[in-house]
């Protein structure tokens, strides 16, 4: 899977590709549908397949006081295009060359121009251009007129509502992983790479991996069941806490899975941690005993949630 720059022109071999277009920030079930009927047609013309998203998100460019809210990381997503079908993955670098060029003028230079693109899928509630000035009835009008087909993608929707990143990350900020896997078809993962800590969980008897939560969404804050994927492909049960420690001070926002029956040095490895179930609240100790103690307590109920899940 190539990674490409959407200020540049894409290599000959994969002009002229089917385009999938969008933010796909979680990569949920309506954005696989997406890049789904893209890999489709390109497959079906003998075309290559692109999905195309945008870095920063259009949000944090407008609003950049904005809290941090992103589901996925270039690299995730990346993963995630590939292993839905895609040949490459195209990133719009978001700034104010890209936030003044007009829908008409996105599409001739940047899909026409610089991709050569024979065709391009959005979902149904897709924006583009300055001042949001194109939508996907504008899109089909430039496809007739620069030559290149337009596809729309209605949502997918669940029993209560359409599946939308807004509606996974509501859910877990209330502290529903799970809702938020079924939406996503897999669980929120937090990747990172792991960093020296104050070793206070090693001297307890629970070393644990330290995660910065960077650009993630912050979700509940407090105790959760979790799956790590290490940097050598090994998948490890544990729990985690993910906020600020308030027995600990100064308090420090990470995410800090202890990983059961697991002996080794992460520092330095880039690693994943999903999401499975959150168990409860953080809360504040009295003791360090008290603390192991309740830590004994969160790996004897993560053990028996990730053993149903």
């Amino acid at each position: 899977m190539e990674r490409l720059d959407g200020a540049a022109e894409v290599p000959a071999h994969l002009r002229g590709a089917i385009v999938a277009l969008g933010n796909f920030d979680g990569f949920h079930a309506g954005h696989q549908a997406v890049v789904g009927r893209a890999v489709d047609r390109a497959r079906a013309q003998g075309r290559p397949a692109i999905v195309a998203t945008f870095e920063p998100h259009p949000m944090r460019y407008f609003k950049p006081d904005t809290p941090p809210f992103r589901l996925t990381t270039l690299d995730q997503r990346q993963r995630l295009f590939a292993a839905a079908g895609a040949d490459a993955m195209l990133v719009f670098a978001f700034d104010a060359t890209l936030a003044a060029l007009t829908a008409r003028d996105f599409a001739a230079e940047r899909l026409v121009g610089r991709i050569g693109a024979a065709g391009v899928v959005t979902g149904a509630d897709f924006t583009f251009g300055k001042d949001r000035g194109g939508n996907v009835a504008v899109l089909a009008e430039l496809g007739q007129a620069l030559n290149f087909s337009v596809d729309t993608v209605a949502p997918v929707s669940d029993a209560s509502a359409p599946i939308s990143s807004s509606r996974i990350r509501q859910a877990l900020v209330e502290g529903n992983p799970r809702e938020a896997a079924a939406l996503l078809t897999r669980p929120f993962a937090i990747q990172g790479t792991v960093e020296p800590g104050a070793k206070l969980g090693r001297e307890l008897g629970y070393p644990t991996a330290n995660l910065r939560l960077g650009t993630y969404l912050r979700p509940r804050y407090g105790i959760y069941a979790v799956r790590g994927r290490l940097h050598d492909g090994r998948v490890v049960d544990g729990v985690a806490n993910l906020g600020i420690r308030p027995t600990i001070n100064p308090p420090v926002e990470l995410l800090e899975p202890y990983f059961f029956d697991f002996s080794g040095d992460l520092y330095g490895r880039e690693i994943e941690v999903e999401l499975i179930e959150f168990l409860r609240d953080e809360a504040k100790y009295d003791s360090l005993d008290d603390l192991k103690a309740a830590i004994a307590a969160d790996c004897d109920a993560a053990r028996e949630a990730l053993r149903i899940s």
